[in-house]
């Protein structure tokens, strides 16, 4: 579990585009990374190596993302596939995390920090990403 030195990347990852967020090494606080193209993970891609390279995450953890009624439909049954490729390609192990109002709560934090529409659209996936670690992280002590 986090919280014991171990340090969690979160991939949030969409069809396009993957938000990428960092905890620090103690697992304690969630950080953005930033965002690469999906296509780009899957394919261990150098921006995506470089990342896992630099930070070693000994856990990646992806949002999930579940129906309101809690229940996983067809878009969590393919970021479980990608997510998979990517502990196979990595030899990093794969938890998910619930990510339903992460987006929601990204727009919120950016549109306090000041970010108009244009600015805020290539870090809301980081950002969404950052939110659905640091509920994990905060959960994880618990």
């Amino acid at each position: 579990m986090p919280g014991n030195g171990m340090r969690v990347m979160c991939l949030d990852i969409g069809e396009k585009r993957c938000g990428v967020a960092v905890s620090d090494a103690t697992g304690t606080v969630a950080s953005p990374l930033g965002v690469v193209a999906t296509c780009d993970v899957l394919k261990s891609a150098p921006p995506f190596r470089r990342m896992l390279e630099d930070y070693e995450p000994a856990l990646l953890l992806c949002g999930l993302p579940l129906t309101l009624a809690g229940e996983e439909g067809p878009q969590a049954a393919r970021v479980r596939a990608c997510a998979e490729q990517v502990s196979a390609a990595s030899g990093i192990d794969v938890a998910f995390a619930d990510e339903r109002l992460s987006t929601h709560e990204a727009r919120r934090v950016a549109r306090e920090a000041g970010a108009n529409g244009r600015a805020q659209r290539g870090k809301l996936d980081a950002l969404a990403a950052t939110v659905v670690l640091q509920t994990y992280l905060d959960t994880s002590k618990a």
